[in-house]
């Protein structure tokens, strides 16, 4: 069965090197085109292509998807699925190409937390459990019918990095599952049930990360969870911007007002949230590089 595989970031690697460690034919891979980042504007390539080239595979990087070029070499590779990782939206002029139609892996147990940051919105809602699930593409984002699906626990110190990597293997094992039943014609699909109770994933900007101190202290532990290690929660120290990547929870009542911090200058630095204190011990301050909080503080005068 000839398979073009959509993806971009480090979270499609682990799929795309399952599907060529299972045997797969991937006649064609679609990333995103490369572009300058950084200071110096070098050009970045996508973690997909990186791998792509590495492995000797064709590379297609269009700029839009629905050019009649690129969709004129898409039909060429005669694909009889596409399997999609954390890409773009497709038009359905690209979707509905192969005719076994394409395919999604997801990183949530669908409905729940269709959108683009599903790993980052479970933790921040304080899950204990997430997973990934792939599921045909259809004309309306992650709605598609749910083929297979998988299941993780979430630790309750958990980062949405390390969810991310766990998931990231956990998809690239189910993906292949996937695969071999539609190329065995043995799958079975499922609707999509979705109801008001639905939760969701949109993007994450900026903004979203600022710490609330006057929220309960357990909601501000998942949100920094959650937002770790980007974009990242946020707060300020000495009208600087501080980035909190990990904190301790502390059930304990605060003996100081919402938003003001306890510090010896040397080992610790909690603030007050409504019912509780935050320790935060992985920290990176406004124009210096992120490190453990007592580094920071012993370069610091209060």
């Amino acid at each position: 069965m000839k398979i073009v595989f959509m993806g971009t970031p480090d979270f499609a690697v682990a799929s795309l090197a399952a599907l060529l460690s299972a045997g797969f034919d991937i006649v064609g891979v679609v990333t995103a085109a490369d572009k300058p980042a950084g200071r110096g504007q070098k050009i970045n390539e996508s973690a997909v292509k990186k791998f792509a080239v590495a492995h000797h595979l064709k590379v297609l990087q269009p700029l839009k998807l629905k050019a009649p070029e690129f969709i004129e070499e898409l039909r060429e590779l005669g694909a009889e699925l596409q399997v999609v990782v954390a890409f773009r939206m497709l038009p359905e002029v690209v979707w509905a190409m192969p005719a076994k139609g394409t395919i999604n892996l997801h990183g949530s147990l669908l409905p729940d937390y269709r959108g683009a940051a599903p790993i980052n919105h479970a933790i921040i809602n304080g899950e204990t459990e997430s997973g990934v699930t792939t599921f045909f593409l259809t004309h309306e984002i992650d709605t598609g019918d749910i083929i297979q699906s998988a299941k993780v626990s979430i630790g309750p110190d958990e980062t949405a990095g390390e969810l991310h990597d766990r998931l990231m293997e956990t998809g690239a094992t189910l993906l292949v599952e996937t695969v071999k039943s539609i190329e065995t014609g043995t799958y079975t699909e499922k609707p999509q049930q979705s109801t008001a109770e639905t939760k969701h994933a949109p993007k994450l900007f900026k903004e979203f990360g600022e710490v609330n101190w006057n929220e309960p202290a357990q909601n501000i532990h998942n949100l920094i969870r959650g937002l770790s290690p980007y974009p990242t929660a946020y707060t300020h120290l000495q009208d600087k911007t501080l980035k909190i990547f990990k904190a301790e929870l502390e059930n304990t009542p605060p003996e100081i007002a919402v938003g003001t911090y306890l510090t010896d200058g040397k080992t610790y630095l909690k603030y007050a949230a409504a019912d509780g204190l935050l320790n935060l011990t992985d920290v990176q301050l406004e124009g210096k590089k992120r490190m453990p909080v007592g580094d920071l503080l012993r370069g610091m005068r209060f």
